[in-house]
């Protein structure tokens, strides 16, 4: 059997298409993966920075072991939760115990997907984007109890009843917010699991600081009246990748000052009481925002 050379350059024209198509196939994982990478490094960042600024605030040093003045502290504290031992409760709800910190991650990561890190730079542009945001970070508060219920321990219970409470106080007031603009648990825990309830925090306080940036300080926009730089991409293509770098810059420089001053607070304030963070949230919070709410609403049928 004699194969022409035609044949022979069509069966590799044909192998190397399959191989392409492949490849493009694998390419949507590539911003999971970029997303992922920055999140990791922005959590390092933010762990850095509050224990920078709570020894600078009680007068301590801080870490600097661990790497140059101590940026390498994160990384040693993950990866000695990553080598100690996963302990479970003898009579706890084994299946509850693993689901519950996986739960409270993944709420809080996917509310990743909707926000703008510059302009037209989104993962998932969807219309009910913080809305999104807010049905997602209303799952956090399940993986707490699930967490405290499984653990079999009347210590985590009540300190998972306290979490998810807290969470669900300041929610529907932040919901209101949202509305006016766009019209202890871990108590039996220990290693990765341990960590992943660590984690979860410092996210938090990442997205939350993100949507506060996005929503009230003008995100990615220079705070500059008449001073805009985007036009300027726009008419030149070949440089137009600065536009997102420099939205990108923009709008974490924006979300660290607002970390700054919520550590800040954290580590300046004392800590409240259960009944006094309550009553701050449903007897202060929720009615400042169903005031702004009504504010809002009637400034625009007025302006009708």
């Amino acid at each position: 059997m004699i194969i022409d050379r035609v044949e022979v350059e069509t069966i590799n024209s044909f192998s190397k298409s399959e191989l392409l198509k492949e490849i493009y196939g694998l390419i949507w994982i590539l911003p999971i993966l970029a997303l992922l990478l920055g999140i990791t490094i922005e959590v390092l960042v933010i762990v850095w920075l509050e224990r920078e600024i709570s020894a600078s605030i009680q007068q301590r040093i801080g870490p600097e072991y661990a790497g140059p003045l101590g940026l390498l502290q994160a990384i040693a504290d993950g990866t000695k939760l990553l080598l100690k031992e996963d302990i479970l409760p003898s009579r706890g709800e084994i299946p509850l115990f693993s689901i519950g910190p996986s739960i409270a991650v993944i709420s809080i990561l996917l509310s990743f997907l909707v926000i703008p890190l510059g302009y037209r730079f989104v993962l998932a542009d969807l219309s009910i984007g913080v809305f999104l945001w807010i049905a997602i970070s209303s799952i956090a508060p399940i993986g707490l109890l699930m967490a405290g219920y499984s653990s079999n321990n009347k210590y985590s219970f009540s300190g998972g009843l306290r979490a998810a409470a807290q969470s669900i106080s300041y929610e529907i007031p932040l919901t209101f917010c949202v509305l006016a603009i766009s019209l202890g648990y871990q108590t039996e825990y220990s290693g990765i699991k341990y960590g992943l309830f660590y984690l979860v925090s410092y996210l938090n306080l990442l997205v939350s600081s993100l949507f506060v940036t996005v929503l009230y300080l003008g995100g990615w926009n220079f705070s500059i009246p008449y001073i805009s730089f985007f036009g300027f991409f726009q008419m030149n293509k070949i440089i137009g990748i600065l536009e997102m770098v420099i939205g990108i810059f923009i709008t974490l420089t924006k979300a660290y000052l607002f970390l700054f001053i919520s550590i800040t607070i954290r580590w300046t304030l004392p800590r409240m009481r259960m009944d006094q963070l309550l009553n701050l949230g449903w007897k202060f919070l929720l009615p400042i925002s169903l005031g702004n709410l009504l504010l809002t609403t009637s400034s625009q049928l007025v302006s009708l």
